[in-house]
């Protein structure tokens, strides 16, 4: 009986068995993100490496800012017209304030990449409080978005931006609502 060859009880378990292992203990199960909230956390991914990209420039070029602004308004606009005239010059007028103040600037952009670093873990990692960050975050600019669109000249860059806000907030509601959040 000493060659016999032994068997081995941890087979593999059946497909009503999930959630078991092989010894037959309880699997904790591990909840995922769907690819929706991975898409949405991938955006906020973007929108930290942006910040941080827009700090390094500030970094680099503060002391000669309105120089590199002004070849980069000019470039943009050879190549590209008066398309986002708006928002360029919005983004100018940003820029030249910070380069007054750039050290607060700095500090500033580093933690708004900090909150969408954080905020993109969280969704990828399916927590909870991420959803809820995601909501009210986004939440609570459409009324401000809305009231820019209502007063201001019609632009399409704004009505990109909140209808983009607006899905990220449908997307993530439905998946509170999936996961049985609200």
């Amino acid at each position: 009986m000493a060659n016999l060859p032994r068997q081995d009880n941890r087979l593999p378990p059946s497909s009503k068995d999930k959630g078991v292992t092989m010894n037959g203990q309880q699997e904790k199960s591990r909840s995922t993100a769907s690819e929706s909230i991975k898409a949405v956390a991938i955006y906020e991914v973007v929108k930290g490496v942006g910040a941080l990209l827009g700090a390094g420039a500030l970094w680099w070029w503060h002391t000669n800012l309105e120089h590199w602004l002004t070849t980069a308004t000019v470039t943009w606009q050879r190549s590209f017209g008066h398309m986002l005239a708006p928002q360029i010059d919005s983004a100018v007028r940003i820029a030249q304030q910070a380069s007054k103040n750039w050290p607060m600037f700095l500090l500033l952009i580093f933690a708004y990449a900090s909150l969408r670093f954080l905020e993109a873990y969280g969704l990828w990692h399916d927590k909870t409080w991420a959803y809820w960050f995601g909501v009210l975050g986004y939440g609570v600019f459409i009324p401000i978005e809305i009231y820019y669109l209502i007063v201001s000249p019609f632009d399409w860059f704004k009505l990109g931006i909140l209808v983009s806000n607006l899905l990220i907030i449908i997307v993530v509601y439905r998946n509170m609502k999936r996961k049985g959040l609200i």
